[in-house]
């Protein structure tokens, strides 16, 4: 906006403010939420960006949570290629996983319920940002912080079609 133009003339909308008000309450009580139960609210924040990046219906968001958690999967598949190819590939055996990752979530882009390659992705980057020293139970804890957060872009979604309705 210019500073010649007035408030007026920027486009109204008149539900912007209560829907960023709920978007802003469902992120706080989910951050709460993960606190509270020890969970690290960022990947909490991957279920949430994971359940938006397909919002057109609850289906299309489960399907994205699922290429989530599959990416989490395939992140601890390709930590065991790294460990296994490290003593024969040297500093070749991260590239080594990243081709077999990225040809997998990019291989089922067109597979329907697994073709959310973005959400393939945060998975991928959820659990190499974490580095588990536990494989499990940081593949768990994940699961369960980004559930959640998945649980509250779907409950954020629905209140703010609530509040149009």
């Amino acid at each position: 906006m210019t500073s010649q133009e007035t408030i007026a003339e920027r486009p109204a909308h008149e539900g912007f403010v209560a829907f960023t008000a709920i978007a802003a309450a469902v992120a706080a009580a989910a951050a709460f939420g993960s606190a509270a139960l020890g969970l690290q609210p960022w990947a909490m924040f991957a279920g949430w960006v994971a359940w938006f990046t397909r919002p057109a219906s609850a289906r299309l968001g489960v399907h994205a949570v699922v290429c989530l958690w599959l990416g989490m999967v395939l992140a601890v598949v390709g930590h065991l290629i790294v460990e296994a190819a490290s003593p024969f590939a040297g500093d070749l055996a991260l590239p080594l996983a990243v081709a077999v990752l990225a040809t997998v979530a990019v291989g089922l882009r067109t597979t329907p319920v697994l073709d959310n390659m973005l959400a393939w992705f945060l998975g991928l980057v959820a659990f190499f940002a974490a580095e588990p020293e536990n494989v499990l139970t940081g593949l768990l804890t994940l699961f369960a912080a980004t559930g959640l957060g998945a649980c509250a872009g779907f409950a954020c979604g629905r209140l703010q079609h609530r509040f149009a309705s």
